[in-house]
């Protein structure tokens, strides 16, 4: 590790031990997370004592699901799945690659994060409490009001809450997780009390799952502020890695345009 990286592990060990932090968390679907970082992510936050969370890149990306079993990943999750149809695809996808031993360490879960697929709850909750089924649902905030037409800026609004109220209602009555993401920040905590009061399980930044737990506690803004200092440094990491990698050769090929110019200037 370098120190950067030192300092991530202590920020989520902290988070583990006083924040209710769960789980990092990493997105092949929306962040694009390559290979050598997801190891990154793994190394660290196996160092701090935490789970691992990564959204895949579809309801049927098998590649996505070898890879998390291969590395160890605790959740899984589907991104946008708005049908018992897409749902079917997952469930059959993830008993392609996860036998029923394998699977006992491992969650999987998927997003509701559109208004098409809230349209479809009942049938989507029914599916995914079925044997085989899923072991819960995200519901995305940001996509789901995107699908609304209101915008980031009506995340917090009831025509979003009572939705999500709604959807917390069936996974307790199924026996489903029910975690919410999106916009999850400061400003979400009086919604995130009314979720926690009807059913939850966990919430989540980009970067940082929390167990619904850490709504209870006085320390909960400063674990979100933690989360988001956390998010900082891996963007920091990321950007310090690659741009090494790109700075790597550059001696090497000013030398070689150099010596290519007279060359062909000779010819």
């Amino acid at each position: 590790m370098n120190k950067t990286e030192r300092q991530m592990t202590e920020i989520l060990r902290k988070g583990r031990e006083a924040y209710g932090y769960a789980a990092v968390k990493a997105e092949v679907e929306a962040e694009g997370t390559r290979v050598e970082e997801l190891l990154r992510l793994v190394e660290i936050a196996h160092a701090a004592g935490l789970e691992l969370t990564v959204k895949i890149g579809g309801c049927e990306a098998i590649r996505d699901l070898l890879e998390s079993k291969q590395i160890g990943v605790r959740y899984v999750v589907a991104p946008m799945v708005e049908t018992p149809y897409a749902l079917s695809k997952y469930i059959d996808a993830k008993q392609k690659i996860y036998n029923s031993d394998e699977a006992l360490d491992t969650d999987f879960l998927f997003n509701m994060e559109t208004i098409t697929g809230y349209e479809h709850r009942e049938a989507i909750t029914d599916l995914a409490a079925g044997s085989p089924g899923v072991d819960g649902i995200v519901f995305g905030r940001v996509d789901f009001s995107g699908s609304m037409g209101v915008g980031r800026a009506g995340i917090e609004s009831d025509e979003i809450s009572v939705k999500v109220l709604e959807v917390s209602r069936l996974c307790k009555e199924k026996g489903l997780d029910f975690v919410v993401g999106g916009a999850v920040s400061i400003d979400a905590l009086d919604n995130l009390h009314r979720f926690r009061d009807s059913y939850l399980t966990r919430f989540e930044t980009r970067k940082v799952v929390f167990d619904a737990a850490a709504l209870d506690s006085d320390c909960v803004r400063d674990g979100l502020l933690s989360a988001v200092h956390f998010e900082l440094l891996w963007l920091i990491n990321k950007r310090e890695y690659y741009g090494a990698i790109h700075s790597e050769d550059a001696k090497r090929i000013d030398m070689l345009e150099s010596r290519w110019k007279v060359l062909n200037g000779a010819a």
